[in-house]
């Protein structure tokens, strides 16, 4: 599925810094040092997108990753403030377990994972990390997650039903005991 590009000088967009490493490159005359900078942007509106920049200098690394960043927005459906269903993201060893929350619940997630759902505008989620520690595996794991999600409306326009009709089970029980 081709996802059209999204313009990121239309949009209001924050950045958050996820994670900074001191890099050494060892040449003849000792260690060269840089830095690389890992970035997520989003509007807070189920728009997001990660950077990795490296630079010599901090600020200049980091700048770099969000204008990467910027270039790799990415849409995902948000239902209330959380996500509309339960999904896994995987990237290399790491997992990341998303469930959705009520209202009221929280952000609850931790490190690079959280970082992602603060730019992307989700309140309520319930999130679990597993596998590696590595910040930029599981900031990549969170957004195979987030691209993975399905919009209520457009399944339920792919099942053939109208927006009203619900597909639960109880519905289904008035029914049959109607006929009895």
């Amino acid at each position: 599925m081709k996802t059209q590009r999204i313009e990121a000088e239309e949009l209001s967009v924050k950045d958050k810094v996820v994670y900074i490493n001191r890099v050494a490159k060892v040449v003849k005359g000792g260690r060269r040092f840089s830095f690389s900078a890992l970035v997520v942007v989003g509007d807070g509106n189920g728009i997001v997108g990660v950077g990795k920049g490296k630079a010599s200098e901090v600020p200049e690394a980091i700048r770099k990753a969000v204008e990467q960043a910027k270039k790799r927005l990415m849409r995902f459906p948000l239902k209330d403030g959380t996500i509309p269903h339960k999904i896994t993201g995987r990237y290399g060893s790491n997992s990341v377990v998303m469930n959705p929350a009520p209202k009221g619940k929280g952000l609850i997630a931790g490190g690079a994972v959280r970082a992602v759902f603060e730019v992307s505008g989700l309140q309520d989620i319930v999130a679990k990390s597993l596998g590696g520690h590595n910040p930029f595996n599981t900031v990549r794991a969170t957004l195979s997650g987030l691209m993975k999600l399905k919009d209520p409306d457009v399944v339920l326009k792919l099942r053939g039903k109208a927006e009203g009709e619900s597909t639960t089970e109880e519905e289904g029980d008035e029914e049959a005991k109607g006929r009895s």
